[in-house]
């Protein structure tokens, strides 16, 4: 019991914590989508300084979840990426 009881407390925090700091991290990029203010200082502090038309562009792929930058790649006719 003297190892078991740490090491539990230690599982159920690290889970408490994760789950946590994604409920924090949604928030705070919900908040991003509705202030513009908001991301033209974030992306300040990353090195950024973004233009108005930059600006939109960034809200649009927050707004549709492509936080990658990147348009998904289309697919063919059956519904699958093409390979080489």
């Amino acid at each position: 019991m003297d190892i078991a009881l740490p090491i539990i407390t230690l599982v159920v925090g690290l889970i408490g914590g994760f789950l946590i700091g994604v409920w924090y991290l949604r928030r705070q990029m919900t908040a991003m989508q509705n202030d513009p203010e908001m991301l033209q200082k974030v992306a300040k502090q990353m090195g950024y300084n973004l233009n108005g038309k930059q600006m939109q562009r960034a809200q649009q792929m927050m707004k549709n979840g492509n936080m990658g930058g990147r348009a998904p790649a289309p697919a063919n006719k059956a519904g699958k990426r093409k390979t080489k």
